[in-house]
């Protein structure tokens, strides 16, 4: 698939998606969704790619949903304007594949916050500006933020950031764990494909049942629950050539 609105360019062993639309600050658009869907299950297919960083070009990481693309067409009578052109769940997509690292380089609003809430890590430059300003545009919050919002910085925060819509500062949003890290912004992309590149040397199938065990059980108040799903992976685990192979390593290690 040849791609309009994203770049993509692979470093060592991992994939960096660029979201390209600076002139709008990286507004998002149904054409961009379907492009990232595609570049992420492709990485994920990919043997040779271990984990996904996604940033933005120019000033802006993404500015929210491209007014005029999106709400405009949809008030004028297109149901469809702002649906996104393929039917991957993305929330799903993310919580299920390789590692993904968010790079966020300036202003994350709207959508473009919601939509790297579900990612494995966030790093935000010192010019980063994030808001969930849903309210201000009449709507509430969606891609389960309600869930990764308060699951981030308790519910106290995310009460706060989603009732006032206010926008707020790469230090704020770390001090109340928003996000994960924060940078200077001419690191901002290296620190990101390291700790991806760090992520995706791990095994690719264990990878993937540890971070369907955080979304499982991230809300799940039945601790017994939480163990039987853990012991399931882990059997399979036990089973996996990954496993024997580690094991097989340590022991050699000693006897050297």
């Amino acid at each position: 698939m040849s791609y309009t609105q994203i770049l993509t360019e692979v470093r060592d062993r991992t994939l960096l998606i660029t979201l390209n639309r600076p002139e709008r600050l990286n507004a998002w658009t149904p054409t961009m969704s379907g492009e990232l869907v595609d570049a992420i299950e492709t990485a994920d297919a990919d043997a040779s790619i271990g984990a996904v960083v996604v940033t933005g070009a120019g000033r802006g990481f993404c500015a929210g949903a491209d007014i005029g693309d999106t709400f405009g067409a949809q008030l004028d009578g297109d149901a469809a304007a702002a649906a996104p052109r393929r039917t991957r769940d993305w929330v799903e997509l993310l919580r299920s594949t390789k590692p993904i690292v968010a790079a966020v380089n300036g202003a994350a609003v709207g959508v473009g916050l919601t939509m790297i809430l579900p990612a494995d890590r966030i790093i935000a430059s010192t010019a980063a500006r994030l808001s969930l300003r849903f309210v201000k545009m009449g709507l509430v919050p969606e891609l389960a933020s309600s869930h990764f919002v308060p699951a981030r910085v308790g519910f106290g925060a995310a009460s706060d950031l989603m009732l006032s819509g206010r926008i707020i500062g790469a230090d704020e949003a770390l001090a109340i764990r928003l996000v994960d890290e924060v940078v200077a912004p001419d690191a901002l992309v290296e620190r990101a494909l390291a700790v991806a590149g760090e992520y995706g040397e791990n095994p690719a199938r264990q990878l993937r049942w540890i971070k369907e065990l955080l979304g499982q059980n991230l809300a799940e108040n039945d601790m017994a629950a939480v163990q039987r799903r853990e012991l399931d992976r882990l059997q399979e685990a036990y089973r996996s050539p990954e496993h024997a192979e580690a094991v097989a390593s340590f022991l050699a290690s000693r006897k050297g």
